[in-house]
């Protein structure tokens, strides 16, 4: 997708967000939008099932209640990104950079997280059920509530982590 076109569906969507009769929201369902810079962008509820997002900016946006289900991620720059309650069933998140995004009641199952960085991330009440978190770092992360059943956790950092009422086994 273009910058023009990815701009003016960005602008729809804040519309649709303002509650405006003419904004639309942003269905980006199997979009490519590689490199694309979405920066600080407004997103909540958008649609990004299955679309190409590597290498993407998407630090400091507003991404809750986002489908980014089956969703490339790798390479994408979260940092500082709002994800609470967002869908990222199946994502691949591989090298992505999440350090102090919001990830709290989030769907990570069958995520791809390995050598993510997680530092200082706050994935309390998140799914993570049968996703592979091999390599990542998750030193000083709130994993309070989440379930970790099935995980792959090997050579996870978990240094200070919080670990109370996390689900194992």
């Amino acid at each position: 997708m273009n910058k023009e076109k990815l701009d003016q569906v960005v602008r729809l969507h804040q519309q649709w967000i303002a509650g405006a009769a003419n904004g639309n929201r942003a269905n980006l369902n199997n979009a490519v939008l590689r490199g694309a810079n979405l920066s600080r962008a407004d997103l909540r509820f958008a649609n990004f099932r299955r679309a190409n997002l590597r290498y993407a900016d998407l630090r400091y946006a507003d991404l809750r209640d986002v489908d980014l289900r089956d969703t490339d991620l790798r390479g994408a720059n979260l940092c500082g990104a709002d994800l609470r309650g967002a869908n990222l069933c199946g994502a691949d998140l591989r090298g992505t950079d999440l350090r102090n995004v919001d990830l709290r009641n989030v769907n990570l199952i069958y995520a791809n997280l390995s050598n993510v960085n997680l530092s200082n991330v706050d994935l309390s009440g998140a799914d993570l059920c049968v996703a592979n978190l091999s390599n990542a770092d998750l030193n000083n992360a709130d994993l309070s509530g989440t379930d970790l059943r099935n995980v792959d956790l090997r050579y996870v950092d978990l240094r200070s982590a919080d670990l109370s009422g996390t689900r194992l086994a």
